[in-house]
Order: structure tokens, then sequence, then C-alpha cells
């Protein structure tokens, strides 16, 4: 009895788990790099933040939800507005100094729900 060329296990743990949407192992699974890190609640929330920082004050935004690669020229554009440095860490933009104002007219302008948190 000859096998077709188009016959594939039923089962198989050799890959381990799969993902449901482009079935590859996990480990290798291109569809999380493209999704965004956080959905929220879909308020962009904007704070500044010091502690642990030796003094220097960081503004910290949360909550965009746009892919990693988005969320990084993002990022790009909020550092050039406010003319200072910035990055992205753990799905979170960190941009230095108090750039609260500046950082919240240039994503309103985007069309995000905005809200300045903390002190």
């Amino acid at each position: 009895m000859a096998k077709s060329s188009e016959t594939r296990p039923v089962y198989s743990t050799d890959g381990g788990r799969l993902c449901h949407q482009c079935h590859r192992p996990i480990g290798s699974c291109v569809c999380k790099q493209s999704a965004p890190a956080d959905l929220g609640d879909g308020v962009v929330r904007i704070r500044r933040e010091s502690k642990g920082r030796g003094g220097k004050t960081v503004t910290v935004i949360e909550g965009v939800s746009l892919a990693p690669t988005e969320l990084k020229s993002l990022t790009k554009r909020l550092k050039q507005r406010c003319g200072v440095g910035g990055a992205v860490k753990e799905g979170k933009i960190e941009i230095q100094g108090d750039q609260r104002e500046a950082c919240r007219t240039v994503l309103e302008g985007d069309g995000f729900r905005v809200k300045l948190a903390g002190g």
C-alpha cells in the first residue's frame, strides 16, 4: 500500500503546544509579535514618576494598545516633539522629564482617550 505525500500526523508531541492562529509551536509563533501588548480599557494614562530613578523625573505612558512596531514609531514621534530621550519598556512608553502636556496633545491628536494620572 503506497503512502500519500499529503498525509500528516493526527497527534504529535514533537513541537509542544501549537498556536491556534498560525499553527506553529508557541515558542516560534509569529502572531504575538504583531499583536498589541495590552488591550486595557481604551484609556491612555500619562503619569510622572521619579521613584527609583535617582531623583530624575520620567513621564510614563501606559494603556496604548498598539503593535510593538507602531509603539516604537509613536515613541519616536513623542521624543521628537518633546526634544528629549525615551524608550519603550514592558509595553510602556517612558519619556525623560515632565512632558505630560506635550504628550497629551500628541496622543489626543492621534485619537486616543487620554487621562493624566497621579500628581
